[in-house]
């Protein structure tokens, strides 16, 4: 019985056929390992006849190549079972058959193996025992297509040591399929090169007729007919020989003038055409083989070899062998004295194949390893669980296998699975006779597939370039130009870039657009908070000059400067300053429409307040400057007067002949000038500022890489209005405190206010380059350091001076300080507070001395 309930072969289950299999077999360990070997090189005939029970066919034709495959396995899994740093709680079972290198009897293996006996039971595992591990074959490609598919229904691993064509590497329909030789692909290249290296033009084309040879020549001859190479003949060696098709073959070769001969073979489909060719005396041909083929009569042969190495004490187990071991062993002594004779199967001075083999059963080993030692909660399975090494499942291992990477003990070689094969590494062989007569095979070459060489005009283009034809040259000569700032190409070869869109920008490489950077100045990184404590310092500083203005209101200097028109001065000052910190951060509708409204309605006080002040000073320095003139005039007048009086006297006393006196006329003149009363404070004119609603937005400004995020003026008109105010406030505080620069008194208030709205205009003079030849972020950084700065120098010019006398030079701070001083002709001018008022007195004193 069989499965779950009691499946009967002799009433459910109805036997067809019993299987007739050579085999190796030892299943009482932990694991079972398979294996399948074409130790018969084909099935015996058997009797067609109809009418008695059909009987599974023997094999015949002993194959010591693979028989030495073979006995490797079997040294290979003695070694892992001696080994105590590999599985070391494990020893490995095997079950090995017989493929007789047809597809039914590996159909038949595979169906053996997997149900457990000789009568096969689909979906059934009906043997009992150790866990079965993988497969380790089973051969030929042929072999391989038809068992990859039945172990494939199962996702049961199967790892290959010679099946290398290229219709294997689709995942699709061998999903379980591994192998430890490399992929056709490379071979069909290598030899595709080789012909191309040595200019071979003309050649023919012999293959198999399986899928080994056929997908191997079909891509040769692609790649070297595209190169110009002419095919002489393409034959194909049947499956079943027949001295018609192999005399057939022969004559081809004969006939044709092609000197080079590529073949795309097994030994076993080959030997019939190469003992014809012999009896032909076919000579002065060149022959190009593949991996799967060793002759020893061809010399002068150039092939293809997989990497090579040496097994120690593999040839002393070939040697070792036991006939009373099974019927395979027995077979073989019959046919060889191991002692005596150099055959095939002792000879260990080319294992290729034989390494493969070795590598292939060393995977299983390593990926039963790390299923073995997986801790539980790491695991990769299902809530990260691990399998058990008594009792998993096929699919468990065969995620531990195409993931194993392991280092070849002997050779250092690292082996892993890249999309279920090994890398393209081959060693070109050529066989050459020796003087003996003895053909030796003497490495000239290698050719790495993982690294192939590169003959082109020009190397592809890359993402991120296009391709620029060049002029006058072949198309296949072209330069890569790189794409364009906000172009990308995304694919090899492109013909031309493509525009991102407008809120993406292209990445460093131009193969890709990435989103821009939106950008403006943040209140969090260093700049924007070096900006804001420069503006809270300076409207602090304001405050403190306003405070120290409240403390000493009744003083005569801060009498003498209008209280009203500073206080308005510097509450504007204060109100520039803080205004400069709305605009840091991310633009918003209210923060746009605070700062541009704050910002002119603070200066356009600011400058008010200041023409104010300049206004006055311009008023009283013209009518000083009339005062002047009218006491200049006096003075003469005075003078004329006197000198007159003085010769009347003297003329009077010489008449009269009395002593001569000299007269001295002292005449001081005082002339009275209204002044304007100190105590009353200035008039001031109230400014009615016409407000008008300034819609703010935020508008995207895009340059390069970045989406700069600024401020919407709103009416450039209505701006540019207000800002032509100010500028007009400005001018007319400039020029009248330039008028009144001249007048003469202790603080020189003209003066501060010149050099003031100098400092003002040097900053916004200054400010045009340097906030057009700026971009970014750092536009907002120039305005707001153009606002702080003219801020900075107006406090500075006009209120610093004030500021050393209130608090350093307190008895400066005194009414006769704040009085007219004397000019150098002896006239009085007044001080931009108050002009004192004097009386005009006259005296004339003579002296008469005697003579």
């Amino acid at each position: 019985a069989c499965g779950s309930g009691s499946v009967s072969a002799e009433g459910t289950c109805k036997l067809k056929a019993k299987f007739n299999l050579n085999s190796y077999k030892d299943v009482k360990k932990k694991v079972t390992v398979g294996g399948m070997f074409s130790v018969h090189e084909r099935i015996a005939s058997s009797s067609r006849n109809t009418s008695a029970q059909p009987v599974s066919s023997g094999c015949e034709g002993f194959n010591f190549r693979t028989f030495r495959w073979t006995q490797t396995m079997l040294f290979t899994i003695h070694e892992i079972n001696q080994r105590t740093d590999l599985l070391p709680k494990t020893d490995l079972g095997y079950v090995i058959y017989d493929s007789c290198y047809t597809i039914s009897k590996a159909v038949e293996g595979t169906l053996t193996y997997l149900t457990g006996q000789d009568v096969a039971v689909p979906n059934y595992r009906c043997g009992t025992g150790a866990p079965l591990a993988a497969l380790v074959g089973a051969g030929g490609s042929d072999l391989s297509i038809a068992t990859a598919r039945i172990l494939g229904l199962y996702h049961f691993p199967q790892v290959s040591y010679f099946s290398s064509c290229s219709a294997l590497q689709s995942k699709f329909q061998f999903p379980t399929f591994l192998r430890t030789i490399p992929n056709d692909k490379h071979q069909s290249s290598a030899m595709a090169r080789l012909v191309l290296h040595f200019g071979w033009t003309w050649v023919g084309t012999i293959a198999s007729d399986d899928d080994y040879g056929k997908y191997g020549i079909k891509a040769f001859k692609e790649q070297v007919e595209d190169a110009g190479v002419c095919i002489s003949f393409s034959e194909t060696l049947p499956t079943v020989s027949s001295p018609e098709d192999i005399q057939r073959i022969v004559d081809t070769v004969v006939e044709s003038t092609a000197k080079i001969i590529v073949v795309f073979s097994s030994d076993v489909n080959l030997s019939p055409l190469i003992g014809e060719l012999l009896r032909n005396n076919v000579t002065n041909r060149t022959w190009i083989a593949s991996e799967a083929w060793i002759s020893p009569v061809l010399g002068g042969t150039l092939g293809f070899g997989v990497r090579r190495a040496d097994i120690p004490g593999l040839q002393d187990y070939l040697l070792s062998l036991d006939p009373d071991d099974d019927d395979l062993t027995e077979e073989f002594w019959e046919a060889e004295n191991l002692q005596q004779l150099d055959t095939t199967y002792t000879d260990v001075s080319q294992l290729r194949l034989t390494y493969n083999v070795y590598k292939a059963v060393y995977a299983v080993a390593h990926a039963l390893h790390n299923l073995e030692h997986c801790v539980d909660g790491l695991g990769p399975f299902k809530n990260k669980s691990c399998a058990d090494i008594t009792a998993f499942e096929p699919w468990q291992l065969m995620y531990y296998l195409k993931n194993v990477r392991f280092t070849v003990l002997h050779t250092g070689e690292e082996v892993y699975f890249n999309k279920g094969s090994v890398g393209g590494y081959y060693d070109i062989i050529n066989w050459q006779f020796s003087e003996a007569g003895e053909v030796s095979y003497v490495h000239v070459g290698l050719y790495n597939g993982t690294d192939p060489p590169r003959s082109v005009c020009s190397e592809d283009c890359t993402p991120g370039t296009r391709k620029g034809i060049r002029q006058g040259e072949p198309v296949c000569c072209f330069d890569c130009i790189p794409c364009a700032d906000g172009e990308i190409s995304n694919i090899t070869n492109a013909r031309e870039c493509l525009q991102c869109s407008e809120d993406d920008w292209s990445n460093e490489a131009r193969d890709a657009c990435t989103p821009k950077i939106i950008e403006f100045l943040a209140f969090g990184e260093p700049l924007g908070i070096t900006l804001i404590v420069i503006s809270a310092f300076g409207a602090l500083i304001t405050i403190a000059v306003a405070v120290v203005f409240v403390i000493n209101l009744g003083t005569p200097l801060v009498k003498a400067n209008d209280p009203l028109l500073s206080f308005s001065l510097l509450f504007s000052l204060v109100v520039t300053f803080l205004c400069s910190i709305v605009y840091l951060g991310e633009p918003q509708p209210w923060s746009c429409m605070t700062s541009q409204v704050a910002l002119a309605l603070g200066f356009a006080l600011c400058l008010s307040s200041l023409m104010g002040k300049a206004a006055v000073l311009m008023l009283r320095a013209r009518f000083l400057k009339a005062i002047r003139v009218r006491a200049k005039a006096a003075a003469k007048a005075a003078k004329a007067a006197a000198l007159a009086a003085a010769e009347a006297a003297a003329e009077a006393a010489a008449n009269a002949g009395s002593p001569d006196v000299i007269v001295t006329n002292t005449t001081h003149m005082t002339t009275a000038a209204d002044t304007s009363n100190a105590d009353s404070g200035p008039e001031v004119d109230s400014l009615t500022f016409g407000h008008q609603r300034l819609m703010a937005t935020v508008a995207t400004l895009i340059q390069n890489v970045k989406i700069i995020l600024e401020c919407d003026v709103g009416s450039l008109v209505f701006i540019c209005c207000i800002f032509a105010y100010d500028i007009l406030l400005a001018l007319l505080a400039f020029v009248f405190a330039f008028t009144a620069r001249k007048l003469e008194d202790h603080v020189s208030e003209a003066k501060c206010v010149t050099f003031g709205m100098l400092v003002f205009f040097i900053v916004w003079i200054s400010f045009v380059p340097a906030y057009l030849s700026t971009r970014g972020k750092f536009m907002v950084a120039v305005q707001i350091f153009a606002i702080l700065a003219s801020s900075f120098g107006l406090l500075a010019c006009i209120f610093l001076p004030k500021c050393y006398v209130l608090l350093v030079k307190p008895e400066q701070n005194v009414e006769e300080l704040m009085k007219p001083r004397s000019k150098r002709d002896g006239t009085s001018t007044g001080t931009s507070a108050s002009l004192a008022t004097s009386a005009t007195t006259a005296s004339i004193a003579s002296t008469a001395i005697n003579d």
